[in-house]
């Protein structure tokens, strides 16, 4: 199922702006459920949480929001954060 929301959200994005292709990046995280790697690192600062079997939503605000495995809701900027999928 993931694979067909995958290759939909390519054809999709062959027709849109360079803005609407970031903002459907972004979007598409939310309808991922897995398990992720999330670090956040600005500076000297680096941070990281993991989640499993969980999702990794976005607002336009420019934030990421998930819930970790210690069961703490995090919010983190989109800037400066990368999601890695875990086994």
């Amino acid at each position: 199922m993931k694979i067909i929301n995958i290759v939909g959200m390519l054809v999709l994005l062959g027709g849109c702006t360079q803005d609407q292709q970031n903002q459907l990046s972004r979007k598409a995280v939310e309808f991922l459920d897995g398990n992720y790697l999330v670090t956040y690192a600005n500076g000297s600062t680096i941070k990281t949480w993991m989640i499993s079997n969980g999702k990794v939503t976005s607002s336009e605000k420019g934030y990421y929001y998930f819930w970790d495995n210690k069961k703490h809701y995090v919010q983190v900027p989109i800037v400066n954060t990368f999601i890695e999928e875990t086994d």
